[in-house]
């Protein structure tokens, strides 16, 4: 009767708005809310709560590692997937199990921080936000996990714009409200009351409850033998896929363009004589309205025109966002011109987020979701982390900002090359796990 009138409801919406509400989705967005908070607590929060003791962040390296926990985290995604906790799991099954374990962990981590005294103890501060970092990237690893196997194929596009709204939110919320308490009440009960932003997380797993996940085949193994096996039996079963190497290939390549044509657009703005009121109500509101925009149109788009045409829309789409830059450039201070280049920019970034993850997300075989979509995330990301915005500084002094994103645009050629080949040959679908492939 319940589902019934759960149905009856969403029947009533419009049909561009309906399949934001099924449950998939709506859990997608919590678990979003939940992923978003604890990065906000070592970022700019600590930041400022740094600033305020007298200590410059970026003079205590040691800091540099709580961030650097979400980039290693591949290397323990295997044991997340494998190891079954004892009692927990029979009770709850495996995926909510770790679910509550990081969750509590997360909020542990974060009291802690906020209990330390940086002006006393700055030592017990890094630790503290190092602890963070590792409990927040173990988080990511399930959360992820949970909200793939509980989408079915043709949710994943929603699902993965509600995952990003849902940590913006989330996110946004959280840094916020810390900022706020802290003024009022003191950084550590502004610190530990913020660790209620795990509770999304855990209403979903009541809404979402516990997904079926396809047995391993083998004998279980043990000791090292066991081990092994959580690493190379992940990497094995990609790697024998048709087309793996290319799939490999678009993975590292594909945002390259994107990633160094945004490393330097402060240094853009900021020479063509834009003023910092001028920045953020271009860069912040319009640029975040759009985006806001991008990842709605994403999701709805991946359904109707099919993972292939909307991975291979959203990738045009961000090559040519960079040619935008170079029209800003060569006009110079012009707010009608910035207010459309952000603007394009944004709404195609979050297009391709949604198009992209939600590609990424289908290409994890449900027996190795958490260790599949750490390890595809991180490649991801891992070729434009070779750039910094001195390298991209470099380059503008070289060539001028014109050839600069000109060249940007060029970078982001081979991954939608790449694509339209693995089209063609039909490569895409034949690197999906076998599951999707026949779904």
């Amino acid at each position: 009767m319940t589902e019934q009138i759960a149905a009856d409801w969403r029947n009533s919406l419009p049909g561009w708005i309906r399949p934001y509400s099924e449950t998939g989705p709506v859990g997608c967005l919590l678990l979003g809310m939940a992923s978003g908070f604890p990065i906000a607590m070592i970022a700019a929060t600590l930041t400022t709560r740094l600033a305020e003791s007298g200590i410059e962040k970026k003079t205590v390296t040691a800091f540099a590692l709580a961030l650097l926990m979400y980039n290693l985290k591949p290397l323990w995604a295997p044991a997340i997937d494998r190891w079954r906790l004892p009692v927990l799991a029979d009770l709850v099954g495996h995926r909510r199990a770790w679910l509550l374990v990081t969750a509590l962990a997360v909020m542990a981590a974060v009291t802690w921080l906020g209990l330390a005294d940086p002006v006393t103890d700055i030592g017990m501060v890094v630790a503290a936000a190092v602890a963070v970092g590792f409990a927040g990237a173990s988080f990511d690893i399930v959360i992820d996990a949970y909200r793939i196997e509980n989408l079915a194929p043709e949710q994943l596009g929603t699902g993965s714009g509600m995952t990003q709204y849902g940590w913006r939110l989330g996110n946004a919320l959280a840094a916020s409200t810390v900022l706020v308490l802290a003024g009022r009440v003191g950084w550590s009960t502004a610190y530990v009351t913020a660790t209620l932003f795990v509770l999304p997380a855990l209403a979903a797993a009541l809404l979402l409850g516990e997904p079926a996940r396809p047995a391993i085949v083998g004998a279980a193994k043990r000791g090292w033998a066991a081990v092994q096996d959580a690493v190379v039996a992940p990497l094995a079963d990609f790697l024998a896929r048709q087309g793996a190497g290319l799939t490999l290939m678009f993975v590292l390549l594909h945002k390259i363009g994107d990633t160094v044509a945004n490393l330097s657009l402060r240094l853009l703005f900021a020479d063509l004589g834009f003023s910092k009121d001028e920045i953020a109500g271009y860069d912040v509101g319009i640029g975040f309205v759009a985006l806001l925009v991008g990842i709605f149109v994403g999701g709805l788009l991946y359904k109707s025109m099919g993972m292939k045409k909307a991975v291979l829309a959203s990738l045009v789409l961000m090559a040519v966002s960079n040619l935008g830059f170079a029209v800003l450039a060569m006009a110079g201070h012009s707010n009608a011109v910035m207010a459309a280049v952000i603007g394009f920019e944004n709404f195609s970034s979050g297009f391709g987020g949604v198009a992209v993850g939600a590609y990424f997300a289908a290409l994890c075989d449900h027996r190795f979701t958490a260790t599949q979509f750490a390890l595809v995330s991180a490649a991801a990301s891992i070729v434009g982390r070779t750039f910094s915005a001195s390298t991209a500084g470099a380059l503008i002094e070289s060539m001028g900002y014109v050839d600069f994103y000109l060249l940007t645009t060029v970078l982001a050629l081979p991954g939608v090359l790449i694509f339209i080949y693995m089209m063609r040959a039909g490569l895409v679908d034949d690197a999906l796990p076998p599951a999707l492939r026949a779904a």
